[in-house]
């Protein structure tokens, strides 16, 4: 019984992992279209959003899934966009 609800939470955490992996290119790009758009934001908020559009990609093709996914949300709050 212990065996089989190991597997089974390692199953969910692969699942949800994988989740968060195909979210991050779909959060990136609308990011970068809504930057295309010359998007009224000031400077410092501009410079926010690039940094953590950036973190998001380097934390994507670390692994860091989670943390990707946080800082392309907070970059999509910024922007105003889901």
């Amino acid at each position: 019984m212990k065996t089989m609800k190991t597997v089974l939470a390692v199953a969910i955490l692969l699942v949800s992992t994988s989740a968060f992996a195909s979210q991050c290119p779909v959060d990136m790009k609308k990011i970068d279209a809504a930057l295309a758009g010359n998007p009224s934001l000031s400077s410092s908020q501009m410079a926010s959003v690039k940094e953590l559009r950036a973190s998001g990609e380097a934390n994507h093709k670390a692994g860091k899934h989670k943390e990707s996914v946080d800082d392309l949300a907070e970059a999509k709050k910024i922007l105003g966009i889901m």
